[in-house]
């Protein structure tokens, strides 16, 4: 898919990955439409995407809220009368131990993760089976693939997203929509910043190519699965060899 002028949404994308991602597809000429929880995308953000002369549109809403995810996907769609991309970015982290996670901590991580994915690409999947073309990326986790002590709900959250993802392959196929998923390893983050060197060190001896990702090459992978046209139901590793 050639990028320029296409039409990108992508929830969660005023920090972070999602941000990355944005400013990745504002390189290669795509107009976006971007979406937080907070009133406005953060100064230096927009001033990033200004100086890219992006074309984009921000649009407040939180995706574990059925009624708000609705409006959104409603809202998004209206802007251009199609969406060319679908980026679902947006999560929420809640970790405990198993023994101790109650029932409300699962529960919210699996409805901003998974539920909410779901219900903001259900209406677009609709109309691009109708359009007969579109591309869907989910961001899950290398977590989903083989959990994480302290994180059952985000580790079932994205191993469901995963799951998601090939099943959203599968039906969209026959009418051009394809659907892939990231699993990113441990990516430089404002939650990483505030690691102490010990668990840095960790975290560090885990990872083959002995450094942290950041958030600009999960982007570029974003990209590349967008690019793509002959890949579909894959959920493509970025995690400098985590998971060998």
């Amino acid at each position: 898919m050639e990028l320029t002028d296409k039409v990108v949404f992508i929830s969660g994308s005023t920090r972070g990955i999602g941000a990355a991602i944005a400013l990745e597809f504002a390189k290669s000429g795509s107009r976006l439409i971007l979406n937080g929880r907070q009133d406005d995308l953060p100064k230096a953000f927009k001033e990033k995407l200004d100086l890219l002369g992006t074309e984009y549109h921000y649009l407040k809403g939180d995706i574990a809220n059925e009624e708000s995810v609705s409006e959104l996907a409603a809202a998004a769609w209206q802007i251009y009368e199609k969406i060319d991309i679908l980026i679902n970015n947006a999560g929420i982290t809640n970790d405990k131990l198993m023994m101790g996670m109650k029932t409300s901590d699962f529960d919210q991580v699996i409805n901003v993760n998974l539920r909410g994915t779901f219900m903001l690409t259900q209406p677009i999947f609709k109309k691009m089976l109708k359009k007969r073309a579109g591309c869907i990326i989910n961001l899950a986790s290398i977590v989903g693939l083989h959990g994480n002590t302290g994180q059952a709900n985000y580790a079932a959250s994205k191993a469901g997203i995963i799951g998601l993802t090939k099943s959203i392959a599968q039906e969209g196929a026959h009418r051009g929509i394809r659907c892939n998923a990231i699993a990113p390893g441990m990516i430089t983050s404002d939650m990483t910043e505030k690691l102490s060197e010990r668990v840095k060190e960790q975290i560090l001896s885990r990872i083959p190519l002995n450094r942290l990702g950041q958030p600009k090459e999960v982007a570029k992978t974003a990209k590349f699965l967008a690019e793509n046209d002959y890949l579909t139901g894959q959920t493509i590793v970025v995690d400098g060899g985590m998971t060998i």
